[in-house]
């Protein structure tokens, strides 16, 4: 294993931030989460890349008590308390019209646009590219130094009219950031090998 990650051009110290030391988190310390480290992430992750430069990720930040107390009761039981107590929650949503923005962000292709004119294909296509989006989100939290908590636990539904009425923004994700209180980590579960998952043909 080790050969293989001497090949990699990361350092062994970012791959470890990233993943192989990095952790789900379920508790946090009373350590703030800046708004800077927030804008930092954000810069950092929309390089990811997505289909036809789309973009489709859209982010609210919940940090007051306020705020917490509108997304509480649509977490499920499991996932509610540690919402609450987190220093920030992010809820990830796919913007449904981020065909509206391909003139800008796919200007070689002219009619860009008109590829996602069926509103079930634009769906499915903004739920695709906001899912990868969400995959760096996480990794963009770890670089920042932060832990993430996603959770897929929620009525979404019930998280839509409350956090996106009047927009065509559906979320898909949880995430809890702040800095990890470890007392609330699990044990790290078993990653399926490299055997068990690839095939080169």
């Amino acid at each position: 294993m080790t050969a293989t990650l001497d090949t990699l051009a990361l350092p062994h110290e970012a791959q470890d931030l990233l993943f192989r030391e990095a952790r789900t988190a379920n508790a946090f310390t009373a350590e703030p989460v800046t708004d800077e480290q927030l804008r930092e992430v954000y810069e950092l992750v929309k390089w990811g890349p997505t289909a036809m430069n789309s973009q489709p990720l859209r982010v609210v930040f919940v940090r007051g008590e306020d705020a917490k107390a509108r997304l509480a009761p649509h977490m499920s039981q499991g996932n509610r308390a540690k919402t609450l107590a987190a220093p920030v929650t992010a809820i990830l949503a796919a913007d449904t019209d981020f065909h509206e923005h391909l003139a800008r962000t796919f200007p070689h292709y002219p009619g860009a646009k008109d590829v996602f004119a069926d509103d079930a294909r634009r769906a499915e296509a903004a739920k695709t590219s906001a899912l990868l989006q969400a995959g760096y989100f996480i990794v963009g939290v770890r670089a920042a130094g932060l832990a993430a908590g996603p959770m897929s636990g929620f009525d979404a539904e019930g998280v839509r009219r409350e956090f996106f009425d009047g927009t065509h923004q559906l979320p898909l994700i949880v995430v809890n950031i702040g800095h990890p209180d470890h007392s609330g980590t699990h044990p790290r579960n078993v990653r399926l090998d490299y055997d068990e998952v690839v095939r080169v043909l």
